[in-house]
């Protein structure tokens, strides 16, 4: 009776009293309580976007070099507008990622509507952040396309430089106003004046277009959201029109599926519609629309010019194409041109550490290639790294953050091989024509590398690449561009402290260490950026590795013959330094085709077989030796080198101490 009563009294603490005065049980997830999921956007007040018609729409993106300020002019103007409070804590507010945190670096453009009131109207602007470097301009030309203005920011004491070059001509050839912004006013070694004379050369933009500001310290920064009203004109479209959204961007959330940025060009998007997806054929219900500002802000409808996120119970990665258009269910609309889809320039393998993590990298490749869709994803194995997956890259650095957020984002450690680049050959033999059907291959791997004899001729990718240095480094940096096969197009003086060198380069000579070179050899100085220039002839060669005469497949290379012998040795000397020993000798050799072009030897393990003679005739001594030589010689030939997995692991990653 005692411990029934027991149980009675610690059941009866578990359930909530009946009285007035008991806590609310907190509700579930889905049910719009104060105690729900913190991240949700429910339970925020909804914003009527009615009142900002097409002709009160602003749409523009910040473009500029890398470390020239755009991320900090990007908070001065959600702090002007009342998007954010204004604290010591607003470093950044855009850079969502903790990769961009830790590396200081945009990587993925954010949007962001900002509210703002001149001459008495209410104006919505919508604000793309982009990314910098080279390897994430296919960011910076998707966000162009939702846009129809940029700031172009130029630090006043750097002045202008690689990315500031390649972004004006993105943003003039999609025909859009550029405000040209110089920014950093406020430093000690600041010179506005040289840097508007080097944007009216090499822009045609006059001097007195350009705003002098310091987006650190809030100076003139309102100029700048005054000009962006008077010289961006909004949005073309028409809202009496039917739905046309373009999907622009995407994130997965584990919770309400894929979460899709849209840009309407016609009609009107609200909860509850009925929508279709073009690419996939499939229909949605609208579970959620509303703006980023720069978090998550429901609204009751998205009307046309608007840009916004679209939530529709989208629970397969796949289904939320980039650049796909939606539109409503059986009101069909010619689709948009989306995406010139991107060129990966870098290929690498990635395997799983251990195989029994392959189905959950392979969960996690698809939900960040659907918020990263520039990488290109191809199924690959190996005899030694196991099952995997071979990965297009658009650069080095995109390569390594990529990785970088596998980790952090979704827990996932993997062997990433040396990167390499995309090469072709022209066929000559009939026999492989007819079997391919064309008569130009793509080789992404060593293994697809056709023999000599049935092609005519191989293709190496060629970059034309753009430096900007001060002049007392170009003796140097030539060097450095003659080493690397490179071929000079064009020098031109900006002023007296900047030059503009323009080199063709094969993309297989830049992809691994260039840029760490330029910048040692600049003191910081000089910038690169590059654009792909096709595809040039070029002399070609598989590199194999052999181990006591047997190829490893893992190992072999394509490269260009200058380069074979080096590199060769190199691989050599690394695989002498990692292959465990053995009982017997081992060859490690490379081979283009039959002939050795380098040649390291690891000493076998050996017993002193003379320690048991104690003076004695020699030839005692030589007998003993010859025999333990054949035993050597016949264990040779039975005996298999296996390279440890380890061992591979560290050959093949990119080789950081070059």
């Amino acid at each position: 009776m005692a411990l029934a009563g027991r149980a009675a009294l610690r059941w009866g603490a578990r359930l909530p009293s009946p009285g007035p005065a008991a806590a609310p049980l907190c509700r579930q997830a889905w049910l719009p309580a104060a105690c729900g999921r913190p991240y949700s956007s429910r339970g925020k007040e909804e914003i009527d976007m009615s009142m900002y018609p097409v002709e009160s729409i602003r749409n523009f993106s910040i473009i500029a070099h890398v470390d020239h300020g755009k991320s900090t002019l990007a908070d001065r103007l959600l702090e002007i507008t009342g998007t954010i409070s204004k604290t010591d804590r607003n470093k950044q507010v855009l850079d969502k990622l903790q990769v961009e945190r830790e590396r200081g670096i945009t990587v993925k453009a954010q949007s962001a509507s900002l509210f703002y009131n001149h001459e008495g109207i209410n104006y919505l602007l919508n604000l793309i952040d982009t990314p910098g470097h080279v390897d994430f301009s296919y960011e910076v030309s998707r966000s162009l396309s939702a846009c129809q203005g940029v700031i172009l920011v130029v630090d006043a004491n750097e002045g202008i430089q690689a990315q500031t070059v390649a972004n004006f001509y993105l943003a003039f050839e999609a025909q859009l106003s550029i405000i040209p912004v110089i920014n950093k006013i406020d430093l000690k070694n600041a010179d506005p004046e040289r840097v508007e004379k080097q944007i009216e050369k090499l822009f045609d933009i006059p001097t007195d277009e350009c705003i002098r500001i310091s987006a650190k310290q809030g100076t003139n920064v309102e100029k700048v959201l005054q000009k962006v009203i008077e010289k961006i004109p909004p949005p073309q479209c028409i809202a009496a029109d039917p739905l046309k959204a373009l999907v622009f961007d995407s994130t997965f959330d584990h919770y309400r599926g894929v979460i899709a940025n849209i840009a309407l060009f016609g009609g009107e998007i609200a909860k509850g519609q009925k929508i279709v997806s073009a690419h996939t054929k499939k229909r949605y219900e609208v579970h959620e629309v509303g703006i980023l500002t720069p978090n998550e802000q429901p609204t009751h409808k998205l009307y046309a010019g608007q840009v916004g996120y679209l939530i529709a119970g989208m629970k397969e990665v796949t289904e939320a194409q980039i650049g796909d258009t939606l539109f409503l269910y059986k009101q069909p609309v010619e689709p948009l041109p989306g995406f010139k889809s991107a060129k990966p320039m870098v290929f690498a393998g990635m395997y799983p550490i251990d195989q029994t993590e392959y189905n959950n990298l392979k969960s996690a490749l698809e939900r960040l290639t659907l918020n990263d869709s520039s990488v290109t994803v191809h199924r690959d194995s190996s005899l030694a790294l196991g099952a995997g997956w071979r990965l297009g890259f658009l650069g080095l650095l995109h390569m390594e953050v990529f990785n970088q957020r596998l980790e952090q984002e979704y827990n996932m450690s993997v062997i990433l091989t040396a990167p390499t680049v995309p090469y072709k050959a022209v066929l000559s033999s009939a026999k492989l024509i007819k079997e391919y059907g064309k008569d130009q291959i793509t080789i992404i791997s060593p293994a697809q590398f056709p023999d000599k004899l049935s092609v005519s001729e191989y293709l190496e990718p060629t970059v034309l690449g753009t430096i900007v240095t001060p002049p007392e480094y170009i003796g140097k940096i030539i060097t450095l561009c003659q080493d690397r096969r490179a071929v000079q197009k064009d020098l031109l003086y900006i002023d007296e402290n900047r030059v503009m060198l323009k080199y063709l380069f094969p993309l297989n000579e830049i992809v691994v260490d260039f840029y760490d070179a330029l910048k040692s050899l600049s003191s910081g100085y000089a910038s690169f950026d590059y654009e792909d220039a096709g595809y040039q002839s070029a002399d070609l060669i598989k590199m194999d590795i052999l181990l006591n005469g047997n190829p490893v497949e893992e190992l072999a290379t394509i490269i260009h013959n200058d380069k074979a012998y080096a590199a060769g040795k190199l691989l050599c000397e690394r695989l002498k330094e990692t292959i465990p020993r053995q009982l017997f000798e081992i060859a490690i050799q490379a081979a283009i085709g039959k002939k050795i072009i380098a040649r390291e030897t690891l000493k076998p393990y050996r017993k002193n077989v003379v320690a048991k003679c104690y003076g004695g005739d020699i030839t005692r001594r030589m007998k003993l030796l010859r025999r333990q030589a054949e035993g050597k010689r016949l264990m040779r030939k039975i005996g298999n080198v296996e390279v440890p997995r380890d061992a591979f692991i560290r050959v093949l990653k990119r080789e950081t101490d070059k």
